[in-house]
């Protein structure tokens, strides 16, 4: 079966590259993923085979995804949510419903996924933080980064704002590298091609992603 992670020319998100093992008391469940895509294909009637051409990605590895044999990376679920027509945020944690969230530190909701090929290690984890939240534009992640030497820089449409909360980050940005150490922010257009990881060991940043 085709490697889904091959056919894209570029790495849409670097959240694609991340690894980590936050803890969390319950999880969202990786599983629910795959219902939310399967749903909002249904409800737009659009064939595994029409949006295997919209996003790149073969017909299998789609229903894999739908199926939850396969857990898809950040990155693939931003080409999934533009080719559904969908916000990225249903995708990832479901519709809200209410006008505000507060979220406590026991209560940060977690969502589980694996590397690029089914049933790889290690498992990748972030926190959504806010999904509570209806009619929102923004997804407040908290994320623990690894090391990741060599890794192709990501673009995609949107802004991010990342905040380190622990750790030394390694930011290339444009032709531009920086370490980013706890307390240390950047803003940026995810347009421009960027990468960021943890220097060494590990590192634990606040993302905040505007689709747009």
């Amino acid at each position: 079966m085709e490697d889904m992670t091959q056919k894209p020319h570029i790495h849409m998100d670097y959240f694609e590259d991340l690894t980590g093992d936050i803890a969390a008391p319950a999880a969202i469940g990786v599983e629910e993923i795959g219902a939310r895509i399967y749903n909002i294909r249904e409800e737009k009637g659009i064939s595994l085979e029409e949006l295997s051409k919209l996003t790149g990605f073969s017909v299998d590895n789609l229903a894999d995804i739908e199926a939850n044999r396969f857990q898809p990376q950040l990155g693939a679920i931003i080409r999934l949510s533009k080719a559904l027509d969908s916000a990225f945020g249903r995708i990832v944690s479901g519709v809200g419903d209410r006008l505000y969230a507060i979220t406590r530190k026991n209560e940060r909701k977690t969502i589980s996924r694996s590397t690029a090929s089914k049933g790889q290690k290690p498992i990748y984890i972030y926190k959504s933080l806010a999904p509570e939240v209806k009619g929102r534009h923004m997804e407040a992640l908290m994320v623990q980064l690894e090391e990741n030497p060599g890794a192709d820089m990501s673009v995609h449409d949107g802004e991010e704002f990342i905040y380190v909360l622990d750790g030394v980050v390694s930011l290339k940005i444009g032709t531009d590298k920086f370490d980013l150490e706890a307390g240390d922010s950047v803003y940026y257009l995810s347009t421009t091609p960027h990468l960021i990881a943890a220097k060494t060991g590990k590192a634990t940043i606040l993302a905040v992603m505007y689709e747009g």
